[in-house]
């Protein structure tokens, strides 16, 4: 097991990389504490833009984009830094967060209560998720638990929106 100073130090040469860079959500991934929450809020007014220029579609392939590239990109950190999901990878809390998104009427409590939704489901990791945060190896392992538990959050978001209303 690594110090939490080596692993720094891993982080900063994977940031010298295309992938680094992206993977951690140009550089989120290195704030000392909660860099997955940091990510998931400066996915909101990302998310509210699209919504607003696109639609539901705008977040659905928005979503899947940043999943395809974080799959990508979190391969390669985690390669490159032979750790498992390491904090510096970010770009899972973005593509999750997105997602979670789809199901919140476009106003900032909803937003509020997406991203609240998405940080309690990440953290808690319900089954499967906590599964393929155990078991699946690499980018994709990287990025399944994440959107594991942002359907969860999505879930909830629906459920609440459907009951309370916009």
């Amino acid at each position: 097991m690594r110090t939490p100073a080596e692993e720094q130090a891993r982080a900063w040469k994977a940031m010298r990389t295309p992938s680094g860079i992206l993977a951690s959500g140009g550089g989120i991934g290195l704030i000392p504490y909660g860099p997955g929450t940091w990510a998931s809020a400066a996915t909101l007014p990302v998310g509210w833009l699209l919504a607003n220029a696109f639609g539901d579609w705008g977040l659905v392939l928005g979503s899947l984009a940043v999943f395809l590239l974080g799959v990508a990109a979190a391969g390669r950190v985690v390669g490159h830094m032979d750790i498992e999901d390491p904090s510096l990878v970010v770009i899972d809390e973005v593509a999750g967060q997105l997602l979670t998104l789809l199901a919140a009427p476009l106003t900032w409590q909803w937003y509020l209560v997406s991203f609240v939704a998405f940080r309690v489901f990440d953290l808690a990791k319900p089954w499967p998720a906590s599964w393929a945060d155990r078991e699946v190896p690499g980018g994709f392992g990287a990025m399944l638990d994440d959107m594991i538990a942002a359907a969860y959050a999505f879930g909830a978001v629906f459920i609440l929106a459907y009951f309370l209303g916009p």
